[in-house]
């Protein structure tokens, strides 16, 4: 399962993924999942204007999640119980509920942030 951030670096910048991130992600063999909360942290980043697209959202992301083959992690009542053991204290509930997610679903979370490669219990790749 991709972080917002891998997600956003492996379709604008994927030379700054590491090569074993890099060869996971492109490797035909391997399903992408990716969590609606992704999609939310960037319709909040295109509001506070934090990021600039050149098109509309929705249809870069339509054509986007299709050329990636992208599945999706929905949310579910599992997601939400086991995101109360995950970062307690963490002030942003999205990476909570991306890593909620990730173990709700036993998926690897791809992620460059070491807050959530530090989250025991949580299978991760690691872009650092």
């Amino acid at each position: 399962m991709l972080d917002t951030h891998i997600w956003l670096r492996a379709l604008r910048e994927p030379h700054k993924l590491t090569s074993l991130v890099h060869q996971a992600l492109f490797d035909p063999g391997n399903d992408l999942y990716l969590s609606p909360i992704s999609v939310w942290e960037v319709t909040v980043l295109l509001e506070k204007r934090r990021m600039v697209m050149q098109e509309d959202f929705g249809v870069w992301f339509s054509r986007t999640a299709e050329d990636s083959e992208l599945l999706e992690a929905s949310l579910n009542w599992q997601v939400v119980h086991d995101l109360r053991f995950i970062l307690p204290n963490h002030r942003d509930p999205a990476d909570r509920f991306l890593a909620a997610t990730a173990v709700a679903y036993d998926l690897v979370l791809v992620t460059a942030d070491q807050k959530l490669v530090a989250v025991p219990g949580l299978k991760n790749l690691a872009n650092l």
